[in-house]
């Protein structure tokens, strides 16, 4: 049976791994492209956690910029509060010199 060219490549392809696997050099390099492989997997999980935990902080920090919203409010009535009653105090004690 004759081989096709499609054949002849296939088998090239498969002596050149064969001797590749054997090489040394050629062993580490495959072994770093695998931990490469492995390293950008684990810091692309890494990044889409990231992502989801800035929106949760953005969420968190228009939360909180609500609240201190009211929050300023309130402070802001309780110093005019505390303000007039240093006045009336202050007339006391005035009318009563």
């Amino acid at each position: 049976m004759a081989k096709t060219p499609l054949d002849r490549i296939a088998s090239l392809g498969e002596e050149v791994l064969g001797k590749a696997a054997q090489n040394a050099t050629a062993h580490k390099l495959v072994q770093g492209a695998m931990q490469l492989r492995e390293r950008v997997d684990d810091l692309s999980k890494r990044v889409r956690g990231l992502e989801q935990m800035e929106k949760r902080i953005d969420k968190l920090e228009k939360r909180l910029a609500k609240l201190e919203g009211t929050t300023k409010k309130t402070s802001g009535a309780a110093k005019k509060t505390s303000t007039a009653a240093k006045k009336t105090t202050d007339e006391k004690t005035t009318d009563e010199s």
